[in-house]
């Protein structure tokens, strides 16, 4: 769809569109580089405070997969002309200041215009190291796979709009997604460099899009080990008849380069492909280094899984393998 846009000369532009990660990243002559990204969405819970917290962390999550710390943000909002009330628009801005706030981010201002659907989040700026970007084109053959949240958050979602899913279940998906990413990336940041080879946040393209972006960038393919995933309460049963419209766009566009074992259940092929919001970091880990990350993680009050490993290229154009 972007094929036409010519790529950059630039040489101040580090990271930009052509390996689809998720965030920019330009160079200034002296000093930290800027990293920059842009998110929003239409509500996934019903509490507007708690939707625009949840807005606020997944825009500031894409700096956090680069490796960098965000300083400013400006508020994007579409709001519909005859509603939502006074008091549930502000509700959801103070939602979002509260988190950024949270995250030690300042909110400079932002553009709001009148669309039929709620949709609400964040251009986010921040700060990084020219030396220590971490893309998602970089894994090495070898490396573990960790990830620092559960999956099914999207499936959970779309259970609630129709009732189906419990307290218990809401609760413990709303609570992941209001929770930032920052301790997770200071681990990483503070980790010696190399130590982790490549980086990603597993959004809406569900962790096999954004696990096959990074198996493409980097050229090698990824092995998932269904058996580690971490999965949200009542997301596997909720799975078959609350997956959302993002499950079919993820299937049918990373599908090809997805390969499931006979073994894996249908739950889990679903599960793979559940788009998430304010998901987790995917990291690719030297092996011998992931105990100690681990162990930090732990420190940081981070629950980190390894879910799999990075291999050499398939010769079939296969980017992931989930056994």
């Amino acid at each position: 769809m972007l094929g036409d846009i010519p790529l950059t000369d630039d040489d101040r532009v580090l990271v930009d569109f052509r390996t689809a990660d998720d965030a920019g990243v330009y160079r200034w002559a002296g000093g930290p580089a800027l990293v920059q990204t842009v998110d929003f969405f239409t509500p996934v819970v019903d509490d507007p405070y708690a939707y625009g917290q949840i807005a606020a962390a997944n825009a500031l999550s894409d700096v956090y997969a680069m490796g960098g710390e965000p300083r400013t943000a400006l508020a994007i909002a579409a709001l519909p002309k005859d509603g939502p009330g006074p008091d549930v628009i502000r509700a959801i801005f103070r939602g979002g200041y509260d988190k950024l706030r949270e995250a030690g981010v300042a909110l400079l201002g932002g553009h709001t215009v009148t669309d039929p659907e709620i949709k609400f989040g964040y251009a986010v700026t921040g700060e990084i190291d020219p030396a220590r970007v971490l893309t998602n084109a970089a894994a090495r053959v070898g490396d573990l796979l960790l990830l620092t949240k559960p999956l099914g958050t999207g499936i959970i979602a779309t259970a609630l709009k129709f009732g189906r899913a419990t307290p218990s279940q809401v609760e413990a998906a709303t609570e992941s997604m209001l929770r930032l990413n920052r301790a997770a990336a200071d681990v990483v940041r503070a980790a010696p460099r190399g130590m982790v080879s490549a980086a990603t946040d597993i959004t809406g393209f569900g962790l096999a899009g954004h696990a096959s972006g990074m198996a493409a960038a980097s050229g090698v393919t990824v092995v998932i080990d269904a058996g580690t995933l971490p999965v949200l309460e009542g997301a596997l049963t909720l799975a078959a008849g609350n997956s959302p419209g993002g499950t079919k766009t993820n299937q049918s566009h990373y599908g090809p380069r997805v390969q499931f074992g006979p073994s894996v259940s249908p739950g889990l092929r679903l599960l793979a492909f559940d788009p998430q919001t304010s998901g987790g970091l995917l990291l690719a880990v030297e092996p011998g280094s992931a105990a100690h990350l681990l162990g930090k993680f732990a420190d940081a009050g981070v629950t980190a899984t390894v879910i799999g490993r990075v291999e050499a290229p398939d010769p079939q154009g296969i980017c992931v393998r989930v056994e």
